[in-house]
């Protein structure tokens, strides 16, 4: 008999390593780093996905700051293996057929956690089908549509296929999954108390416009043949509006945020529905530099398996941690002058911002007075950018276009740069490398923030606004700053806060007592532990899979 799986994890974007492109950004990598805890604490788990053969897409930035996109078709050979199997989804009125391949993660005591990638770019479908799951986060919603009827509806048809009979949870990353919910009615025959005792519902957007949301006809005419007989759904059916998110919580026992504050947004969100919140993770191996896994492999002897250990980073010699960061930061500058004639410095202090290119995530916040900047940081700092923005999101790519214009306005004075193609290579670089991490979202509309933890594990103090994870991280003036005040929310306020804190807090630290710059080091480093993905499905486990 085949073996059994507990949980079956479904995201519509997994990010795994940079050679496989199935993510854009922060809810892929999370997802990815769910995974390889779940395998390294031996969680009974298979997850499930899309294959994007053309993957998100490859970023060119000019030297005036446009961003153009390339979509280089990814090789799933070797690193996935096809599964000799195909089955077929009923869509617009015709078969669609569903190839399948697998990738096994193993965890560091060698089990095995299966990743499907479900994919319908094969021969025996039309050309308007092969293209379904093509890319990520691609076409007009009648493609999202299809998109998402694949990795719901496909991802259930998997399961049956692979004769998994015994999965007691289903865990949905995002609504993009949520058609599973339907899949699952129809199989108990409309028992609503049945589908709820297995689902469990994962939400990190706090932005409205965030949530997938069809025009309910749409989702009938592509679907039809897959929707149960006799849905009646008036509480997500709305003008005629099909609602994803709130399909996964309506068919959801439990559901969370992924912060403290993010589940009280969420909460906001959905006053109707009973949500908690666990604060995400990182999975730590992954996202530290080598030369800190090569320190942390001498001094703590299973910090891989048991991180906690790190909480014992007081006994490494201050000079040895500055020595260590001091090798990520010189990799780091070391790729970027490569890229960009900048000549930048290692005896500099470092500032890194690299996230996804949202207009909310203000990563211009730093720019609100260029003079002032340029009087505070002249020979002192250099800033390094890098992001994407979503190929149809003309704020971002704005964003993108004024940072590399703002740039060059401080050419003499301070040294700055945005390294184009960011992906999860790049991230680990500029996280490890960089002195300081910034990142000044409008609040509250960072769910999250997983790109401080990483930097925070790497050492790096945070200089970041109290939203997400930090709010509940930060401890002020000891692993970092908190920017603002969260009572009032302004660029203008915000930026003032800012410039007086690189003024009268980071600058003088940086090149102040090595000894009290590395105490911060360390505290970074204890934060970080408390912020990784052990940590985060631990408490997924305990709180909702209770297996």
């Amino acid at each position: 008999m085949k073996h059994q799986f507990d949980i079956a994890y479904f995201s519509a974007e997994i990010g795994l390593s940079r050679s496989i492109p199935t993510y854009s950004g922060g809810l892929g990598i999370l997802a990815g780093d769910h995974i390889k805890s779940s395998a390294d604490i031996g969680l009974n788990m298979c997850a499930i996905t899309l294959l994007y053969k053309e993957g998100y897409f490859k970023q060119r930035i000019d030297e005036d700051g446009n961003q153009t996109e390339t979509y280089p078709k990814f090789d799933p050979y070797p690193l996935l293996d096809k599964l000799d199997l195909t089955f077929k989804l009923r869509l617009r009125n015709r078969d669609v057929f569903i190839e399948v391949y697998q990738y096994k993660y193993i965890g560091i005591n060698g089990h095995e956690l299966p990743v499907y990638f479900l994919d319908t770019d094969c021969e025996e479908n039309f050309p308007d089908d092969q293209i379904i799951s093509l890319r990520l986060y691609s076409g007009d919603k009648d493609h999202r549509i299809l998109q998402e009827a694949i990795l719901g509806f496909g991802g259930m048809k998997l399961l049956d296929a692979l004769g998994q009979e015994s999965i007691q949870k289903y865990h949905m990353n995002e609504g993009h999954c949520s058609f599973l919910v339907l899949d699952l009615l129809e199989k108990y025959q409309g028992d609503k108390k049945k589908v709820r005792e297995q689902c469990h519902f994962t939400t990190h957007t706090p932005v409205p416009a965030g949530h997938d949301h069809f025009s309910y006809s749409r989702v009938e005419k592509l679907l039809k043949g897959l929707l149960p007989k006799g849905l009646k759904l008036p509480s997500l059916v709305q003008d005629g509006v099909f609602h994803m998110t709130e399909l996964g919580l309506y068919f959801s026992n439990t559901a969370n945020g992924v912060s403290e504050l993010h589940g009280h947004v969420a909460r906001d969100q959905f006053s109707w529905k009973d949500i908690g919140h666990i604060t995400n993770g990182v999975h730590h191996v992954y996202w530290m530099s080598g030369s800190n896994k090569e320190l942390f492999d001498v001094n703590f002897k299973d910090w891989r398996s048991d991180p906690e250990q790190l909480f014992n980073i007081d006994k490494i010699p201050n000079p040895v941690l500055r020595a260590t960061h001091r090798q990520s930061k010189k990799r780091l500058l070391a790729y970027a002058n490569s890229q960009l004639s900048k000549a930048l410095d290692i005896n500099t202090l470092t500032i890194g911002f690299a996230r996804r290119a949202a207009t909310y995530k203000r990563a211009q916040l730093i720019f609100k007075d260029v003079d002032r900047l340029i009087d505070i940081g002249k020979g002192k700092i250099q800033i390094i950018f890098s992001g994407k923005a979503h190929p149809k999101d003309e704020g971002g790519k704005s964003l993108i276009k004024n940072i590399v214009k703002s740039s060059k306005y401080f050419t003499g004075h301070i040294k700055i740069i945005y390294l184009e193609n960011y992906n999860m290579w790049l991230g680990r670089l500029i996280t490890s490398g960089v002195d300081v991490w910034l990142n000044t979202p409008l609040r509250p509309n960072e769910a999250s923030g997983t790109s401080g933890m990483k930097a925070s594990l790497n050492g790096v103090p945070n200089l970041s606004v109290l939203d997400g994870w930090w709010s509940e991280g930060c401890i002020d003036g000891v692993n970092g700053w908190a920017v603002g005040n969260p009572n009032e929310i302004s660029d203008e306020s915000d930026a003032d806060h800012l410039y007086n804190l690189i003024e009268n807090n980071v600058i003088p630290s940086y090149y102040g007592d090595k000894d009290d710059w590395s105490t911060m080091m360390k505290e970074s480093i204890k934060t970080g532990i408390s912020y990784t993905s052990h940590r985060m499905v631990t408490d997924y486990n305990n709180q909702y899979y209770k297996l």
